[in-house]
C-alpha cells in the first residue's frame, strides 16, 4: 500500500517560492528547503524533483500569480496611457523600496540563472514577452484614442519600457539608488505624453 503524502504539495511549493525569492537559487541549499518546508528530502525529490526543478516550478507559480495582474492592469477600458504611467510609477516605487529586499523574482532569475540555464531563461523571456505585449496593446489603444502624439511606435516603446522596468528593478537592489531610480523614472514618464 503506497504511503500518503504527509504534506500539502501546493503549500510546500508556495513556501519554496518564498524561500527562493528571498535567498535566490545558489544561496538556498537542499537542507534549507527541508527545514523551511518542513518536508523530508526524499519527499521533496519524489514530489518536485531536485532543487532546480523545484525552483522552476516556484518560478512558474510566481508567474501564475503576477503576470495576469499586469495584463489586467494594461487592458482596462477607458484611457490607456494612465495605466501605462501607473505601471511605470509602481515599478519605480517598488524598486525604490527594495534596497536589501527580495525585489522581483523574475528579475532576480534573469540576473542569477538565465545567463546559464536555458529553462530559466525561457521563463524569464515568456514573462517579459507577456509584459511587452500588454504594454504594446495599451500603447496602441492610447494612440488610437488620441492620448499620444503622432508618430508613435508602440512596439518599440513597449520594448524600451520592458528594459527600463527591469533595469529599475536591478538598480533598486543597490543601496542609495533612490535618486537614480527617481530621475530615470521621470525621464521615462516624460516620453509617455
Amino acid at each position: 500500500m503506497p504511503r500518503t503524502k504527509e504534506f500539502d504539495p501546493d503549500t510546500a511549493l508556495q513556501s519554496a517560492l518564498e524561500l527562493f525569492w528571498q535567498r535566490g537559487y545558489e544561496s538556498t541549499s537542499m537542507a534549507d528547503l527541508v527545514e523551511h518546508l518542513g518536508v523530508a528530502r526524499a519527499s521533496i525529490y519524489a514530489t518536485f524533483g531536485g532543487k532546480r526543478e523545484l525552483y522552476l516550478k516556484a518560478l512558474d507559480r510566481y508567474r501564475e500569480i503576477v503576470d495576469p495582474g499586469l495584463v489586467t492592469a494594461m487592458s482596462q477600458p477607458g484611457p490607456a496611457l494612465p495605466a501605462v504611467r501607473a505601471l511605470v510609477e509602481r515599478f519605480a516605487a517598488e524598486a525604490a523600496g527594495t534596497s536589501g529586499s527580495r525585489g522581483c523574482f523574475i528579475t532576480n532569475t534573469a540576473v542569477e540563472l538565465a545567463p546559464h540555464d536555458p529553462d530559466a531563461a525561457r521563463r524569464v523571456q515568456a514573462s517579459w514577452q507577456l509584459l511587452e505585449t500588454a504594454l504594446t496593446s495599451a500603447l496602441i489603444r492610447a494612440g488610437a484614442q488620441g492620448e499620444l502624439a503622432e508618430p508613435f511606435d508602440a512596439a518599440a516603446t513597449a520594448r524600451m519600457l520592458v528594459v527600463f522596468l527591469q533595469g529599475v528593478r536591478v538598480a533598486g537592489k543597490a543601496a542609495g539608488s533612490d535618486t537614480l531610480v527617481r530621475d530615470a523614472t521621470r525621464q521615462a514618464l516624460a516620453l509617455l505624453r
